[in-house]
């Protein structure tokens, strides 16, 4: 999905961002701001920030359509038995960067890929921006690979600022994705099942949705200064690395249920154990911190899903 801002491009493969960007957030509390006044995240809307798609041919953004899907396939499970992966991530984000350069009065443009395009080695202390990409199952691969390929156009040809947004593991309202945590918690709660986790002890940095689309939005508006080039990661405090049975039980908690999880042994596709990202550059650089803990991320996603399911 690729969105654009005023005078700046966000390209981004997951569409709960993309939702969430282009309709704000509705219950915020009055202290809950983002960014500078001219980035203010509760007043955004359609007229300032608008969804585009690219193909080979150029970007297009169709007036009655929000959200067109281009560069990014879903979730790593998912894209084990999807080989297409690889097109959509790759090609689909150099399509993005050759129609940018054909947009008169572009100021900027963020890419955004992922926290698994990092060589994964369980490192406990978190990557930081300058570590070597990898990717061991086919959709860090492919996202890694999008990221080099976006490396390798910034360094190739003249370009508006670009920067490159790492993150991942975001949970919010509206992500109704397969293979992600909290959809599939929710889905169970909704059917009266027990939900199975297929890897409880894995360690994620959990963001909620707000937080994260923070970073980008600041990011956004130091590179329309012409400051902030080449990559960010955007990961939580390391009070938000928990794991998927520490998500699973608060959200449980949240939704009232009995028995918050079971284990699931079925085997599945290879997923690392430990992921943790060093956000300490775009902490110092753009004064980005997280606004919600851990327990109000989790809580406010699920209650989301709650207010639907009741009807409110």
């Amino acid at each position: 999905y690729t969105l654009k801002f005023r005078n700046a491009i966000i390209s981004t493969g997951t569409d709960v961002l993309t939702e969430f960007i282009a309709d704000s957030y509705t219950d915020l509390p009055d202290n809950f701001t983002y960014g500078n006044d001219d980035f203010d995240f509760t007043g955004l809307n359609k007229s300032t920030l608008y969804a585009v798609g690219a193909t080979e041919d150029g970007l297009y953004n169709p007036a009655d359509i929000k959200v067109m899907a281009n560069g990014g396939s879903e979730t790593i499970p998912k894209t084990y038995f999807d080989e297409s992966s690889i097109d959509t991530n790759v090609i689909g984000t150099i399509n993005v960067l050759k129609a940018s350069q054909e947009i008169k009065g572009l100021k900027a443009q963020l890419i955004i890929t992922t926290d698994k395009v990092y060589k994964n080695v369980n490192k406990l202390s978190g990557y930081v921006e300058s570590e070597s990409l990898g990717g061991q199952d086919p959709y860090s691969a492919s996202k890694a690979m999008a990221d080099i390929a976006t490396q390798s156009w910034l360094a190739s040809f003249e370009n508006v600022p670009t920067g490159i947004a790492r993150a991942g593991n975001v949970i919010g309202g509206g992500d109704i994705s397969t293979d992600r945590l909290i959809p599939d918690l929710i889905n169970s709660y909704k059917l009266g099942l027990t939900p199975q986790l297929r890897a409880p002890n894995s360690i994620r940095p959990w963001q909620h949705v707000l937080d994260c689309l923070n970073g980008y939005l600041l990011l956004v508006d130091s590179l329309l200064r012409g400051v902030g080039e080449g990559a960010w990661n955007f990961g939580p405090s390391e009070s938000q690395i928990k794991t998927v049975s520490e998500v699973s039980d608060i959200a449980g908690e949240v939704w009232g249920v009995k028995q918050k999880w079971e284990q699931n042994h079925d085997e599945y596709p290879h997923e690392a154990n430990v992921l943790i990202l060093n956000s300490d550059k775009a902490r110092t650089e753009l004064l980005w911190n997280d606004k919600l803990n851990f327990e109000e991320s989790v809580t406010w996603a699920v209650n989301w899903y709650r207010n639907v399911h009741n009807g409110s």
